[in-house]
């Protein structure tokens, strides 16, 4: 096979210039993360391995992560952040692993043609893995998401880009546009300086991917400002590619701050994401604590800015169940107002509770403190906001008890008087 054949020299060399971790030295949770063989015919090459909370309820969503070069599946389980919400939202996580047969430091070939075009090689390789988990574990096909970092950021891109049929969202981290290099050479130019090109010719490599006429996975980008190995300037081209390839304006709908310097533009009302954390390298962001909006371990591309795992699964309604492709992005797609402590304890003029009709309003009273144990809120620097409307609740602590009512999937809002 084409991959087993490429230098250990090339390889090498485009390794340098790619994300690379060290990985960390607190204890590997292997044993909750199992290998899996004979999920398919496995062109590409890669390992599988699929973790599966206990008592995970049939129908459950699927996340599909792809680590950095030099990473390994255990460490970005390990680190990332989203066995916390697979753990507490309920649904499955299918990592694949690269072998350094394929690339000497485990970096996805998602430069070579071989390895990036529907029905071959490790994109090939990675849609197996999928339908075997669907397949094997009862999973609902039409929750399936895909996420990564660095090189496996652009293989979230290429994922997208062949198999729109199967992905309802991905979250590209640090990564680059799809089809953006065919070789080694040109792998470089993308990464720094970068490559322009206008949103059409983007979108077209897209289209050209795969002919599919149905609804296109929704796109999140993050990117760090101060990222020198694969430079910021990639966002700006991934927001073009995906933006064209979804038939979206690129003005942003609507912006907002986030905590950890971040902010998000978002295009489409919610088909495109982008994230741009404020003075962050190359990395995962991720935001060590125990509120419900925390989470990962920090390292060196491991950096305590924010939450990436916990917005983009909110986005994706992970915390509700999950959208079905094609369907009306839900309430909790908007970005988390929770997350930007309001200007006062009234609800901004824009935070009118969205429509529900899938079950009467559920109401719950409660301390600050269990209400953000179990997702109704969200705290910071010490302060309660309600998950969705952003309305300030006070302190977060068990002395401080609130009414919250439910008027949409992720969406409450302060109700002391009915609860």
């Amino acid at each position: 096979m084409a991959t087993l054949r490429r230098t250990a020299g090339t390889l090498l060399a485009l390794a340098a210039v790619i994300a690379v971790l060290v990985v960390p030295s607190h204890p590997a949770r292997a044993a909750s993360l199992n290998p899996v063989t004979g999920f398919g015919s496995n062109p590409g090459n890669l390992a599988m391995y699929a973790y599966r909370p206990d008592g995970l309820a049939a129908n459950a969503p699927l996340v599909v992560a792809l680590h950095g070069c030099t990473q390994t599946a255990t460490d970005y389980f390990d680190n990332a952040g989203w066995r916390r919400y697979a753990d507490l939202w309920g649904f499955a996580l299918v990592l694949a692993e690269q072998r350094t047969a394929n690339n000497a430091n485990r970096c996805f070939n998602w430069f070579e043609p071989g390895d990036t075009a529907r029905g071959s090689g490790e994109a090939l390789s990675i849609r197996q893995m999928v339908a075997h988990a669907v397949a094997a574990y009862g999973l609902d096909p039409a929750r399936v998401f895909v996420t990564g970092l660095s090189a496996g950021a652009a293989m979230t891109a290429v994922m997208l880009a062949t198999y729109p049929d199967v992905f309802a969202g991905g979250a590209i981290m640090a990564g680059l546009p799809y089809r953006c290099a065919t070789s080694v050479a040109s792998a470089f130019q993308c990464m720094n300086p970068g490559v322009d090109r206008t949103p059409a010719q983007w979108g077209d490599l897209v289209r050209a991917a795969f002919a599919y006429t149905g609804t296109r996975p929704r796109v999140e980008i993050w990117h760090g400002t101060a990222d020198t190995t694969v430079v910021p300037a990639n966002a700006t081209e991934l927001r073009d590619q995906w933006t064209d390839a979804l038939g979206v304006s690129q003005t942003p709908t609507s912006t907002a701050t986030l905590p950890g310097g971040t902010g998000v533009s978002v295009y489409g009302g919610g088909a495109v994401r982008v994230y741009l954390v404020s003075g962050m390298p190359h990395a995962t962001p991720v935001d060590p604590g125990t509120a419900i909006d925390q989470c990962g371990t920090a390292g060196t591309y491991y950096r305590d800015t924010i939450c990436a795992a916990y917005h983009t699964g909110r986005n994706w309604g992970l915390d509700r169940g999950g959208p079905p492709p094609g369907s009306s992005p839900p309430a909790s797609t908007a970005p988390p107002a929770s997350t930007a402590p309001p200007a006062s304890t009234a609800p901004p003029a824009s935070s009118a509770p969205p429509a529900s009709s899938a079950s009467p309003a559920l109401c719950v009273r409660a301390t600050n403190y269990d209400h953000v144990r179990l997702g109704r809120a969200t705290q910071r620097l010490g302060y309660v906001y309600a998950a969705g409307s952003g309305q300030a609740m006070g302190l977060y602590t068990l002395a401080v008890s609130h009414g919250l009512k439910q008027t949409g999937p992720g969406y409450w809002v302060v109700a002391d008087t009915e609860c």
